[in-house]
């Protein structure tokens, strides 16, 4: 059996998660209102899910060069959305370059500043903006027994750390880098669907009791860390990226979603 160091991984801690900051919204001068898309994590579960208010969706993926997602994650990625969601207008995913920071390890404060600088996609008529950012680097608080891939730190932001993606990913028997993107992916935007009690309100108790914001059950994709042994047997015999389990299903269906 394989024997890997703990995948904290795929998950955001929630040390890592922040509220918004208190910018002035049209502090660029350009009159766009940016207060929807500045607001605490999970306030927004409810718009992502349904079509009450937004009837569809547009997600602005910036990454840095060389950091492309791959195109695997993507199409699971989109898939995961579409079966979770109702947007009869459509999900567009846009994705676009930028230039490195040359600042990692990444603080969260850090990637609030780059979205400040980068995002251009925010809240409009009847659609909704998400904002993710592919990372050239490692988040700051990683250590040599766990690391994060990924932290949504707004109601409609989150970060993907490539670099953490691809060394890991390059590890003798490691989940292939598309498998992890997007795990890590769905695993992030269900945070910004309001999972697991960050939002969301639970229709049964499944919330970890040593892990707020994550999944109790064994082998849901919001399980706060996954256990190598037979979780990446699982993952590289190709049953592959977990799925959410049934208590989070009913979570979100009843807030809205799918």
């Amino acid at each position: 059996m394989i024997k890997i160091k703990k995948l904290c991984l795929l998950l955001v801690s929630l040390s890592l998660v922040i509220s918004c900051t208190t910018d002035n919204p049209n502090d660029n001068g350009d009159g766009i209102d940016r207060s929807a898309n500045l607001k605490s994590l999970g306030t927004s579960a409810s718009d992502l899910l349904s079509d009450a208010k937004y009837t569809s969706m547009n997600i602005e993926i910036v990454y840095v060069e060389n950091y492309r997602p791959t195109e695997e994650a993507l199409n699971n990625f989109l898939k995961f959305l579409q079966d979770r969601t109702y947007k009869p207008d459509g999900i567009n995913i846009n994705l676009r370059s930028v230039p490195s920071t040359g600042n990692a390890p990444f603080s969260i404060d850090e990637v609030v500043e780059i979205e400040k600088e980068e995002r251009t996609a925010y809240n409009v008529g009847d659609e909704i903006a998400v904002w993710i950012y592919f990372a050239d680097g490692n988040n700051e608080k990683d250590t040599d027994e766990k690391f994060v891939l990924g932290s949504a730190f707004r109601n409609t932001s989150m970060v993907i750390y490539g670099k953490t993606i691809r060394d890991f990913a390059s590890r003798n028997g490691s989940p292939s880098r598309g498998t992890i993107e997007g795990a890590t992916l769905n695993h992030e935007f269900s945070h910004l669907f309001g999972l697991v009690n960050l939002g969301t309100p639970l229709v049964s108790d499944h919330e970890d009791p040593d892990n707020d914001g994550h999944c109790e059950t064994s082998g849901c994709l919001m399980r706060a860390s996954i256990e190598f042994g037979s979780g990446v047997v699982d993952l590289v015999n190709g049953t592959g990226i977990p799925e959410l389990d049934q208590a989070c299903i009913d979570d979100l269906q009843n807030a809205g979603g799918k």
